[in-house]
């Protein structure tokens, strides 16, 4: 059973195809990068899995864990109940500036509580205790009573993510997690995320917008350009000859500056690995 499982999703805003049939599947555990030029669909394929946006088409389909939260462009009954299973962090961090880190992570247990607890922000011991176990986990223990808004980008960013272990959800979907970061700030969100996904098991799909974090802590790489996938393989096949192969001169967008130069040696990807990438025209 895959926990990701999406199959001819395609969406169009006006005269824009923002996805164009998409299909892939995602095994439980598995820390995932997906990755593009912008405009290339990353942020609205994420919207559709975390059961954000709807489909268009009869075939469209989205599984997660075997079950179906959207087919035929229409919302199954059971999308509601899945939505606990998924959790999506952003660039934005989405938290409450005025209210304590720990309040703003123990918002993450909203779902489990009676509304008028949540309304009122009471929160019993337990709770608050496993509140202040997940800020430990990333590393912003000693930082709970202080105003979310003190924090810096990174540690408002770790806080998203210590919400997210408090709602205890099986996915996490992180949406340019770290494209507002510092380069010190994101290689310490990477590794919390990794932590993460290697020691609770927790699927992990994160955009990313330079391919270096995808190549040092993601395992496999979903590469997309207009709205389809080009490449679904190893991370360590992504060389910058390669993205310049798939993209043309929008791979710039895609390396840093100081992108290690073994980076342009890595292994070609083999014609398994470029899966539909060759039946998208070649960049102008």
């Amino acid at each position: 059973m895959h926990a990701i499982e999406v199959a001819r999703l395609s969406k169009r805003f006006g005269t824009t195809q923002a996805l164009d049939t998409v299909s892939l599947a995602i095994a439980p555990g598995e820390m995932v990068a997906l990755i593009g030029a912008s405009g290339s669909g990353k942020s609205t394929l994420i919207r559709h899995i975390a059961g954000l946006e709807k489909g268009d088409g009869a075939e469209s389909r989205i599984t997660v864990f075997g079950r179906t939260t959207q087919q035929g462009g229409r919302l199954s009954t059971q999308s509601r109940n899945m939505r606990g299973d998924i959790s999506v962090i952003f660039q934005q961090f989405n938290l409450v500036g005025r209210l304590s880190v720990l309040t703003n992570v123990l918002i993450g247990c909203l779902g489990r509580i009676p509304r008028w607890r949540g309304t009122l922000g009471l929160f019993d011991k337990a709770e608050r205790a496993l509140g202040r176990s997940a800020l430990e986990r990333v590393h912003i223990g000693h930082l709970g009573r202080q105003r979310a808004s003190t924090l810096s980008g990174g540690q408002q960013q770790r806080a998203a993510i210590a919400r997210t272990l408090m709602q205890g959800a099986r996915i996490l979907i992180a949406d340019e997690p770290i494209s507002a970061l510092d380069p010190s700030s994101a290689r310490r969100v990477m590794d919390v995320l990794a932590d993460i996904n290697a020691r609770e098991g927790i699927t992990v799909l994160v955009s990313l917008h330079q391919v270096e974090y995808a190549r040092r802590y993601c395992p496999r790489t979903i590469t997309m350009r207009d709205g389809a996938i080009v490449y679904d393989g190893p991370s360590t096949a992504l060389s910058n000859a390669f993205l310049a192969e798939l993209y043309g001169a929008a791979s710039e967008e895609l390396v840093l500056p100081d992108s290690p130069a073994e980076s342009a040696r890595a292994p070609r990807p083999t014609p398994a690995q470029w899966r539909n990438a060759r039946r998208v025209p070649e960049p102008a």
